[in-house]
Order: C-alpha cells, then structure tokens, then sequence
C-alpha cells in the first residue's frame, strides 16, 4: 500500500515539472513573438536627387498701359461735350470747351496794356535814337541827358516784354478751356454735362471730367513670392486665363521687374506686356497666371507622403539601423504627388514612405 502511494507522487512530481518546462517554453516563445511584433514592416524608399519641372499658379490683374484722369485747370463751365463713354480717341483730339467769362475780360486787359507799353516803348526808343545822332555834334548834348535817355528807353522796353508775358499768360489760360487727349485711347469714364461748373477746387471737382485709358496694349502686374524670385526674368513667356474666358489661353512676355521686395509682403512685382489689339481683354481683369519653373539643378525630390506635418514642424523619417529618426525639412516646390525638400539629408539614405505621428523617434522597423 505504502509503495503504491509513493509511486502516485513521483508521477505528479514527474508531471508538474513538465508542465512547467512547457510553460517556460512557451513563455519564451511568446517573448521572442512580441519582440517579432514591435519590429513592424514599414515601407522604405531610398533618397534621390531628380529635376522637377513645376509651373506656379498666381493670380494677376489686368490694367490699362496708359490711363489718365482728365480735370480742369481753371474754374469754368462746361460749354461742349465733344465725346462720350467708349469714344475712341486720337492723341490731340479735342474732348470738350469750357467757358470762362472773366478769362476774355482778362485776355481784353493783358492785349490793352501790351499796346500801350508798346507805344511807351516806341516813343522813349524815338527819343534816344534822335539825342544819339545829335550827340553826335560835339558840344550839342550832355552826357547826362544821353544815359536818362538810355535808361528810359530800357525801362520801356523792360515793361514791353512783361506785357507779352502777361498776354502770354492769359493765353495760356484760355488754352486751359479746351481737354484735349494726351493719348490714345478710349474714353471709360465721364462725370459732366453742358453747363456744369467745373474748376481745381469747388462742386463738380471732386471726380475727373474724364478718364481715358489706353487698351490696345495692357500690364498684367503679379506679385512673386520671394522663394520664385529666381525663375522669371526680363523676356520670359507666361500664359494666363481670365474668368469671362476660360477655355482661351493667352500669352504675355516680362517686361519690368521691380527689382526689389515689398516689405509687407515679401514678393516682387512683376509687370507683363499684352497684346490686345482685338480689345477682348479688359482691364481690370482678374487672371489666372501659370508661370513655369525650370529645374536649373538636381534636388531632393520625395513622394507628398513622405512628409510628415506636425505643429512642431515639417519632417521626414529617416531609417537608420532599422530605426527611425526624424529629420526637419523645408519644402521647396510642388506637383500634384511630388515635392521639394531641403535639410540635413544626404542621397542614397532611405525614408519612411508614409510616417505617421504614432511613429517616434527610435522605432523599430523592418525595411
């Protein structure tokens, strides 16, 4: 009976501890399972450098080459209108007559006093050509009555010619009455009628009499942010669209160059030449322009994806010794899939092809 019972414990003692052992086994599986599992599958890629060509898409407004807002010299009214909103107009023409009664009175005035200092002139310039030829005569006149003569006559002639200045002057006035066009153009806007009284200061003042535009020639002003600076220069070809015309394309060329950065918004000004001889554009326009930028070199290129944005910055992550790290990165220019970046990178290293912000610094990965 004794021997019986002592069997029976050596096989539970015998079967305990190999339980046990399998238990120690499979811990140790389990173990080295977990480890497996932290070391995750991760998509890799080596870096690369390529040539990106890009085009830019900025928005620029349409303006007039040349435009001009017409207002009166002198206080006058409105005599005759010789145009009107959309008349086309010849560099010269004559745009309208104003009328300025006091002005004749004053042209009356200035002609009366230039005849009159005219004959001033004439008598005093008489009198010292006869004392002259009769000094002439030893003893016949004194010196003294020659240089009074002299001066006399030159005072008169002084006040002669500011008489022909005066006239001149009010010439130039009643010049003043007649708008004429500096340019041509077409008149786009006009704010008088017959009879309105119009001058520098005063009601009817406040808005030009007319604003007149050149349009056979427009400006398409862009401003360039500074990190595309670089890409234009003066004789580049640039094509653009406008709303009322989207399916058509049209081309402009870089004429001026500001040469300098607003200081507000850190972007040159840029100004195009367009042809528009068929007057379809307008100015005022608002247009969508698509610049291109060349590849003038070989940079870091990597898919969209690879950039990892966080409000700490912008990254990618680097894959070293099956770990990864994380690198700050600028981004250059875009595509549809593809960006630019520039950082402490070098070619040939392999990134993570789509980062997420679970993965941190020293994860575990297998390429």
């Amino acid at each position: 009976m004794k021997t019986n019972v002592f069997r029976g414990t050596i096989i539970l003692a015998g079967s305990l501890a190999l339980l046990s052992i399998l238990s120690g086994c499979t811990a140790t599986a389990k173990k080295e399972e977990v480890k497996e599992e932290k070391a995750a599958a991760i998509a890799v890629f080596k870096l690369q450098k390529e040539k990106l060509f890009t085009t830019l898409q900025l928005p620029g407004e349409l303006i007039a080459f040349q435009q001009v807002d017409l207002y009166a010299k002198v206080s006058s009214f409105v005599k005759t209108l010789k145009v009107d909103i959309g008349s086309e107009v010849s560099k010269g023409q004559l745009l309208m007559t104003l009328e300025a009664p006091e002005t004749n009175s004053q042209l009356a005035a200035a002609q009366s006093r230039l005849k009159a200092q005219e004959a001033i002139y004439t008598a005093s310039k008489a009198n010292y050509d006869r004392l002259y030829e009769t000094s002439k005569t030893p003893g016949t006149i004194s010196k003294n009555d020659l240089d009074q003569a002299i001066a006399r006559r030159n005072s008169d002639l002084a006040q002669f010619e500011a008489a022909k200045a005066a006239l001149r002057e009010v010439g130039s006035i009643r010049n003043y009455l007649e708008i004429r066009a500096p340019f041509s153009g077409i008149i786009t806007a006009r704010n008088v009628n017959l009879g309105a009284y119009v001058g520098p200061s005063g009601k009817g003042s406040e808005f030009p009499l007319f604003t007149l535009q050149e349009q056979k020639n427009l400006r398409l002003a862009i401003s360039i942010p500074e990190v595309y600076t670089g890409y234009l220069q003066d004789g580049n070809e640039v094509s653009f669209t406008v709303k009322s015309m989207p399916e058509q394309a049209f081309t402009a060329k870089v004429k001026r160059l500001s040469g300098a950065l607003d200081l507000r918004l850190r972007s040159e000004k840029v100004e195009m030449d367009v042809p528009n001889a068929s007057k379809k554009l307008l100015p005022g326009m608002v247009a969508e322009v698509n610049i291109p930028l060349p590849a003038n070199s070989k940079t870091f290129i990597v898919p969209k994806k690879a950039i990892l944005e966080t409000a700490e910055g912008i990254y990618v992550l680097k894959a070293l010794q099956n770990k990864t790290t994380r690198v700050a990165v600028k981004k250059g220019r875009e595509t549809e899939d593809k960006v630019e970046i520039f950082g402490d990178i070098s070619e040939g290293e392999e990134l993570v092809a789509e980062p997420t912000e679970e993965m941190n610094a020293g994860t575990l990965i297998k390429p």
